[in-house]
């Protein structure tokens, strides 16, 4: 063995954890004790690394060899292998699923290869409950560089040239809204970090709140610099309880080392945040009911007109709230500047995309591309193309409120503008992939049942159209389908869309109208011929007629 550290990185987010990457970790600290290596090697817990599907996951360094798929029994060889200077172990090594070729080297695999990896620069690589590990790699940096070096109006010009947009789906100007919140009146001002995700298939948030929480609190606390505020909030939902930890972990971390709390880095500058944990309702992803959860009250949208939450939220107060990804950039556009952010992307939508891919592709996990990359880089290049040799047949993004977007499409650009212009939507940042045995129909009712269910059921719009909407997708997929339905699912979209009174029931058609938009012949055979061409609908035929 070399006199270099060696590192054995263990995934430990969620997605390995349930393949048992928690008896991997234990197995492996327990040979290294065996072969007296301690000392010479350090077995570490890291966050997602994102290839969830190929986990449990390990990687070496200084090697940067990544076993998948790893076995607790699997710790001995790996251990000695470190000893033989780190010659790979081929059964544990990827395969390149169209040569069979294994691939020792993570930055070889196209998974990776193909990504750009700004937010998750940290994920697979550093310990999450250990500050230590992200200090080294210049966390908190940036913090230095804004309270000692910054007037709070730079920090925000420094945003807003950034061309940062929220990602949290609505892709509103990150530094507009700084500076919304920083001019408006109020004794106290507040910061919230929105971390309630609840998109199906949706893991982005999570990911990141497990495998990076100092980057958050870092970009939460330059934000209340920024603006002047002296209290935070993290919102999570109850079901994270990985996150939940770190981010508690993490937040008792900074206040031991100076970076919470009062007089931080030894300015006059107080802040400090606290995890709230909310009980998963989705419409608490909106802004209002967010705040309305923290203050203790029901989760409920507020009725319009209503002033922005930047100018009174949290107790009538201006209140500062973005999404978690939104946050993890601000270290990197503090430390790095404006003009190297503005410099990646396109011209409306700055810097990289998060996705969690799911559904019928080959390589699923979580990945990070420049705005601007295709859908067929990131189904094909990334995703590794459709499981089974089957024809791809549509994508949906931005999660039950985004539209299902068809092969045409592929060439399209991921940015905030081009996806709505689609018809769907950035969203949080799920992606569901779907193959030809996917019934388009029963997809769109699928999606609809979701938002309906999740309506918090204040507003008419919302309760009762998608209601009659959803009454209308079962009647078409269980054969009881009307010539005149397609007609009406779209005049009830349009009411449902215009008059709901949040985002919830603004957004819930855009599954049925991108749907009937790309595949109304799949409408037409439900109705009119009683058929499901995909054959997932019991009630129908496959074939022609019933």
């Amino acid at each position: 063995m070399s006199n270099r550290e060696h590192s054995i990185f263990v995934c430990q987010g969620t997605g390995c954890i349930s393949s048992g990457a928690e008896q991997v970790f234990a197995s492996l600290g327990k040979e290294i004790v065996r072969l007296g290596l301690e000392g010479k090697v350090r077995v570490k817990r890291t966050g997602c690394h994102g290839f969830c599907q190929q986990g449990p996951l390990v990687t070496l360094e200084p090697y940067g060899i990544l076993y998948t798929n790893v076995q607790p029994d699997d710790a001995t060889d790996i251990c000695q292998s470190l000893l033989a200077q780190g010659k790979p172990i081929t059964r544990l090594l990827y395969r390149d699923p169209t040569t069979g070729n294994p691939v020792p080297y993570y930055r070889n695999i196209p998974f990776y290869q193909k990504q750009e990896r700004i937010v998750l620069r940290h994920c697979g690589k550093i310990d999450p409950e250990n500050i230590g590990d992200y200090t080294a790699t210049g966390g908190y940096q940036a913090l230095r560089k804004a309270l000692l070096s910054m007037k709070p109006e730079e920090v925000i010009d420094e945003v807003k040239r950034s061309g940062l947009r929220g990602l949290g789906g609505a892709g509103f100007p990150t530094g507009q809204k700084w500076e919304v919140c920083a001019t408006a009146s109020g004794n106290e001002k507040y910061v919230v970090c929105n971390g309630d995700e609840g998109d199906p298939g949706a893991f982005q948030d999570r990911a990141v709140m497990e495998a990076d929480p100092h980057a958050i609190i870092e970009g939460m606390i330059i934000a209340a610099y920024a603006i002047g505020a002296r209290r935070g909030f993290i919102y999570v939902r109850a079901e994270y309880p990985l996150a939940v930890n770190r981010l508690k972990i993490g937040i008792t971390q900074a206040r031991k080392e100076g970076f919470l709390g009062r007089n931080i880095l030894g300015t006059s500058f107080d802040f400090d945040i606290e995890v709230f944990q909310g009980a998963g309702a989705f419409v608490c992803g909106e802004s209002t009911a967010l705040v309305r959860s923290i203050e203790g009250d029901r989760g409920w949208p507020k009725p319009l007109p209503r002033p922005r939450t930047a100018e009174a939220g949290l107790w009538g107060f201006p209140t500062l709230l973005n999404n978690v990804k939104t946050f993890a950039n601000i270290p990197i556009i503090i430390t790095y500047g404006s003009q190297w952010f503005a410099s990646r992307g396109t011209a409306s939508s700055k810097g990289t995309a998060i996705f969690s891919l799911t559904g019928k592709v080959v390589n699923c996990g979580l990945i990070e591309v420049l705005m601007g990359t295709t859908l067929g880089e990131i189904i094909f290049g990334i995703g590794g193309g459709i499981r089974d040799g089957k024809a791809f047949k549509a994508v949906q993004t931005g999660g039950p409120s985004g539209g299902c977007l068809p092969a045409s499409l592929l060439d399209l650009q991921i940015d905030f503008d081009s996806l709505t212009a689609a018809g769907s939507m950035m969203g949080s940042g799920g992606m569901v992939v779907m193959d030809e045995d996917t019934c388009m129909v029963d997809v769109a009712r699928y999606f609809l049942d979701f938002t309906q269910r999740e309506s918090c059921g204040q507003c008419f719009p919302c309760r009762v159209g998608t209601k009659q909407m959803l009454e209308i997708l079962d009647d078409i997929t269980k054969g009881r389908g009307k010539p005149e339905d397609t007609e009406l699912l779209l005049e009830l979209s349009t009411a449902v869309a215009d008059t709901s009174l949040c985002a919830l029931g603004q957004t819930a058609p855009n599954p049925v109208l991108t749907t009937i938009r790309y595949f109304h012949d799949e409408y037409e055979a439900h109705i009119n011929e009683k058929r499901c061409p995909a054959g997932v609908c019991q009630s129908l035929a496959k074939g022609g007629g019933c």
